[in-house]
């Protein structure tokens, strides 16, 4: 319940404080061409229930249709806004409104495809049985996953062998122990993560 509530309070005041800068990413992704301004991502979340999962539109129209699901720094498919949309992660920030619907929560394991759900094994669906959310300890281990495709001739199969292992055990490790000052703490790292990400 406190969980719950926590998601709804942060939210809802993260998009009210949050609103111009939503108003002048939209403009800058509108000022690059036509195209929806937000990405509805279809993804597998509590009970492997699809849902779509908001972002600000990061790359060209149609680029789910032409090329693998992942995406290293250097895709062409991203677009200039794109680009540093994803690196200071803002292009997550729609997803502010999944967790007010109560399809996602803050803290959670990160919502996946389903080509990739439908790899776990019996123990790893464990990982559907709690809200996805925003952030998790594999994000803080993996905050910049583009750098690692990066050169991938086939960026989904470095995905699976060098990511997901990881990504899971780390998602399995947060369902398996987590609690609402572990999920404070969470919130934190990832704070201090994206803002200190580039210093060495």
């Amino acid at each position: 319940m406190i969980t719950r509530l926590f998601d709804i309070f942060v939210s809802f005041i993260g998009i009210v404080i949050l609103s111009p800068l939503f108003f002048i990413i939209l403009v800058l992704i509108r000022s690059e061409g036509e195209g929806p301004l937000l990405y509805k991502a279809q993804r597998v979340g509590k009970n492997g229930k699809t849902f779509s999962m908001f972002k600000f539109r990061t790359m060209v129209v149609g680029a789910d249709l032409n090329g693998p699901s992942s995406a290293s720094t250097s895709d062409i498919r991203i677009t200039r806004t794109g680009k540093f949309l994803r690196k200071y992660k803002l292009d997550e920030l729609p997803q502010l409104i999944n967790v007010l619907t109560g399809q996602m929560s803050i803290v959670g394991p990160r919502p996946e495809i389903k080509k990739f759900t439908d790899l776990f094994t019996y123990n790893e669906r464990k990982i559907l049985s709690v809200k996805p959310g925003i952030t998790d300890w594999a994000s803080i281990w993996n905050s910049n996953e583009g750098q690692i495709l990066e050169g991938a001739e086939d960026p989904d199969k470095v995905y699976v062998e060098r990511i997901r292992p990881e990504k899971i055990r780390l998602q399995l490790q947060y369902v398996e122990n987590h609690n609402f000052f572990i999920d404070l703490k969470i919130v934190i790292l990832t704070i201090k993560k994206i803002i200190f990400r580039n210093v060495k």
